[in-house]
C-alpha cells in the first residue's frame, strides 16, 4: 500500500468576465420585472464582491457544468510529463448536474473527447460532493489501485437561479419587508451561488517542480440521524418539516410551488451549521492528535463572509481558536461556488505565494443541506 498521496496540480475554469454586485440582476433576470429587495441585504451580508455565471448579459447560456468541468480537467495535462493517456481515474462531484441520468461524471468523460475508457464516479448532493470526490481519488491512490486520479468540482448554479423560475412566487418576495423569513427561503440563495469548474491531480508522488499538497487524511460525517433538511431543490416541506420530492407533486406544482429552486431554510440554517462544524472540528483534533498551533492556514469553505466571525466566537468557546491571520479565504473573489469552493481555495493559496513546506492546512466543508461536513488535513511538500 503506498503510504503517501499528493495533490500536484490544480487547474481551474471560470466562464466569462467577472459580475459585480451592480451587475447580478443583468444576468439573473428581474422577478415580476422589479428590483429585487432580498438581493441588497443578503449582498450587504455576505461579502462577496465578484462571481461567475455561466450566461451572458441576456441571460443565455454559455457554458454547461459538464463543459465547465471537462476544460478544468484538460487544464491539468497541457504541460507537464502526464497526459490523457496517463489518467487512471476520473472522480467528479457537483451539486448541479445537468440532467439525473446519465451521472454527471460519466458525461464530463463523454464530453472530454479522445480520452480512454477508464473508471469515473460521480458524486451528487450539495458542498461535501467535491471533497468526497477527493477522497475517493485519494484512497484510489492510497492504496495502490491506482497511481494518478483526477478529481474535479464544478457548478453551474445560475441555472437554477434564472428569474424565470421565481414568477410564479413573486407575490411572495412583495412580502419580504413584512415578512422577510417568506422570501428568504427561496430567494436567498440566487444571490449566494455562483458557477466554475476546478480539477485536481492526485499522484503516489509529488510534483517534479513546485509545491506539492500531501494528503494526510480526509473525513466526513453526517448528522441527518438528528438535524432536518435545511437546504433543498426538486422537492418542498409538509406541514411536519419532512421533505416531499418532485415526483409525489402533480406536474401543474412543479412550476407553481418553485420546487426546481434552491431553498434554504434560514430559521434552522444559523442555529446549526456552526456548532456543529466545530464540534466535528474537535473531534477530529482528538482523533488526529493535532490542536490549533498545528495549523499554518485554516481554509473554511463559507457561504457567506456572515459566517467569519460566528465561526471564530465558536472556536473561542470551544478553545480550539485558530486565529484569522492564519485563515485563507477567496470568496469574496471567486463567489460561492458550492462542491467548487474547497478547490478552489486549494488552488488560490498555491498561487498565492504564501505557502512554505512543512506547513499544514486544514480545510473545513460544511454542508447545510442536511449537515454534513467534510474536513481535510494537508501538508505543503
Amino acid at each position: 500500500m503506498s503510504q503517501t498521496v499528493y495533490i500536484t496540480k490544480t487547474s481551474k475554469f471560470f466562464p466569462n468576465e467577472a459580475v459585480s454586485n451592480d451587475e447580478m440582476e443583468k444576468h439573473l433576470g428581474m422577478v415580476n420585472g422589479r428590483p429585487s429587495l432580498a438581493r441588497r441585504i443578503v449582498l450587504g451580508k455576505n461579502g462577496i464582491k465578484k462571481r461567475y455565471y455561466a450566461l451572458d448579459d441576456n441571460g443565455n447560456v454559455t457554458h454547461t457544468n459538464v463543459q465547465m468541468a471537462a476544460t478544468a480537467i484538460r487544464g491539468l495535462f497541457k504541460e507537464g510529463a502526464l497526459s490523457f493517456d496517463d489518467m487512471e481515474l476520473l472522480a467528479c462531484g457537483t451539486a448541479s448536474p445537468e440532467q439525473l441520468i446519465p451521472s454527471h461524471g460519466v458525461q464530463v468523460h463523454g464530453e472530454l473527447g479522445g480520452a480512454h475508457s477508464l473508471e469515473v464516479v460521480s458524486f451528487a448532493g450539495s458542498c461535501c460532493t467535491g471533497v468526497q470526490a477527493l477522497k475517493y481519488a485519494y484512497l484510489n491512490v492510497l492504496s495502490g489501485m491506482a497511481k494518478n486520479a483526477v478529481a474535479c468540482a464544478s457548478e453551474r448554479l445560475s441555472a437554477w437561479m434564472n428569474s424565470r423560475y421565481f414568477q410564479e412566487e413573486s407575490k411572495h418576495f412583495d412580502q419580504l419587508e413584512k415578512r422577510p423569513m417568506l422570501a428568504f427561503e427561496k430567494e436567498f440563495l440566487r444571490w449566494m451561488l455562483s458557477d466554475g469548474a476546478f480539477a485536481l491531480l492526485v499522484q503516489n508522488k509529488p510534483a517534479e517542480s513546485g509545491l506539492s499538497l500531501r494528503i494526510d487524511w480526509i473525513e466526513g460525517i453526517s448528522y441527518a440521524n438528528s438535524k432536518e433538511t435545511c437546504m433543498y431543490a426538486g422537492g418542498e416541506k409538509d406541514e411536519n418539516g419532512k421533505l416531499v420530492g418532485w415526483a409525489s407533486f402533480p406536474q401543474a406544482d412543479w412550476l407553481s410551488l418553485s420546487l426546481f429552486a434552491v431553498h434554504q431554510d434560514t430559521r434552522i440554517l444559523e442555529t446549526n451549521i456552526v456548532p456543529l462544524g466545530g464540534k466535528f472540528m474537535v473531534e477530529l483534533g482528538k482523533k488526529h492528535n493535532f490542536t490549533p498551533d498545528d495549523i499554518d492556514w485554516y481554509m473554511p469553505h463559507l457561504s457567506s463572509m456572515y459566517f467569519k466571525d460566528k465561526i471564530l466566537e465558536e472556536m473561542k468557546r470551544l478553545d480550539f481558536y485558530i486565529p484569522e491571520e492564519r485563515w485563507f479565504l477567496n470568496l469574496p473573489e471567486v463567489g460561492n461556488i458550492a462542491s467548487a469552493s474547497a478547490f478552489a481555495m486549494i488552488d488560490g493559496i498555491l498561487a498565492s505565494g504564501k505557502l512554505k513546506k512543512g506547513q499544514k492546512i486544514l480545510i473545513m466543508v460544511p454542508e447545510s443541506a442536511r449537515f454534513s461536513y467534510s474536513y481535510c488535513m494537508l501538508t505543503v511538500c
